[in-house]
């Protein structure tokens, strides 16, 4: 391994073959590469920046360094840009074959750390959980972390670790790595309240801890991973089977995979009515929905705004009982005469007709409109779309006009 790394480079992927030795261009390729991703005022975006270093000085690992939590947006960064970085940690940190680790800085209060509350969202018993406290030499004067480091305090299973990185102004200065390491271990030998365990402290320990455990966790978790990806070996291995013998002109194939399509649509047009389809339209109402709006809302609306004028409805109720009785003495009574009741609600319910008919037309038109919007899905072949477009529209239409002529 010596000689395969005789020298240490590093290598990014969206700059394939070529490799940085000089670590202060892999810094400013990184700035720069974060610039052209997410622009020059403070965007951010989930697109990864994958960096790869290769030296006989550091362990096999694989770390994803995610953003920390941002309460306020500044610059370019959206209202919410908190839930977006929260998604966005939470994509990764889910999976359970991930080790989480919990950064915290000393000098904040750990039941308020950010890192440990979204850990303990996907790994209650801290089964994947390891504690990194930074910051240990910027504590207030007679405070530290003991009991923290000695995982008393909020105790995790894989317990604390506690580093001391270098600070801006180190940074700034153009201070070295192996200087920020000695200066480091000089911090905790030194320290009364970490010397008792200060091999247990600093950046290398927690490299050698990480490298261990996870191995360990790889070890762990691979059975069932091996398992499962046996178990999609054998799916693609039995769909290899079937497709085998697979003729593309074979005209029994085309037919299943228009039959396909056309139950696929089938299945589509039929979950945008009944609101279980698989896209949810955050813009407007569509489908059965605006379908349902129609007859609870809009139908009663334009029965509300239907004129009724009662003392002419009076009126006409008057004339209908006399004509029914003729020359007949009209004599008081509780009911309204059958014949004239009738001949009322009839005129009546005519007037009901024009609602009616308007609804019928708005709720043909969304279903014409849900039609177009299953056969996007077919969009690649334009023939079968505008042919299942026509058909299905033209049959929508022919209950449109029988709809009618019952009203």
């Amino acid at each position: 391994l010596s000689l395969i790394f005789l020298t240490e480079y590093a290598e990014f992927l969206h700059c394939k073959g070529k490799k940085f030795t000089d670590f202060d261009e892999v810094r400013q390729e990184i700035e720069a590469e974060t610039d052209r991703v997410t622009g020059m005022n403070k965007g951010i975006s989930s697109v990864p920046i994958n960096l790869r270093i290769y030296s006989p000085h550091v362990l096999s690992l694989t770390l994803i360094d995610l953003p920390g939590i941002t309460k306020v947006p500044v610059g370019d960064q959206p209202p919410d840009i908190e839930q977006q970085i929260r998604d966005m940690i939470m994509q990764f940190i889910s999976r359970e074959n991930c080790l989480i680790l919990a950064v915290t800085p000393a000098n904040t209060d750990l039941a308020n750390s950010d890192a440990l509350k979204l850990a303990k969202e996907v790994d209650p018993q801290g089964l994947r959980t390891i504690g990194v406290i930074t910051k240990l030499d910027l504590m207030d004067e007679g405070t530290d972390a003991r009991e923290v480091l000695e995982n008393k305090l909020l105790p995790l299973r894989r317990g604390y670790i506690g580093v001391v990185n270098r600070s801006q102004k180190d940074i700034d200065g153009k201070k070295d790595i192996k200087a920020a390491l000695l200066a480091e271990r000089k911090f905790f030998l030194s320290h009364p309240s970490y010397r008792h365990m200060a091999d247990r402290m600093g950046t290398p320990y927690l490299q050698k801890v990480l490298n261990q455990q996870l191995t360990n966790h790889i070890r762990d978790t691979l059975p069932a991973f091996r398992s499962k990806l046996q178990s999609q070996l054998l799916s693609i291995e039995h769909e290899v089977e079937v497709y085998k013998n697979f003729r593309p002109e074979d005209p029994t194939r085309k037919t299943k995979a228009l039959l396909q399509m056309v139950q696929q649509f089938s299945v589509d047009f039929e979950k945008r009515i009944e609101g279980s389809g698989d896209q949810v339209d955050t813009l407007e109402l569509s489908g059965g929905a605006k379908i349902n709006r129609i007859f609870h809302e809009r139908f009663p609306f334009e029965l509300v705004k239907m004129e009724f004028n009662e003392k002419e409805l009076r009126r006409e109720i008057s004339y209908a009982i006399k004509n029914i009785h003729g020359i007949r003495q009209v004599l008081p009574c509780l009911f309204t005469p059958d014949m004239a009741f009738e001949a009322i609600v009839k005129k009546q319910i005519v007037k009901l007709k024009g609602p009616c008919l308007k609804s019928v037309d708005l709720v043909m038109q969304e279903l014409i409109n849900t039609v177009k919007k299953c056969t996007k899905k077919l969009a690649t072949y334009p023939r079968l779309c505008e042919e299942t477009e026509r058909i299905v529209a033209g049959y929508i239409r022919e209950r449109e006009e029988k709809t009618k002529d019952q009203v």
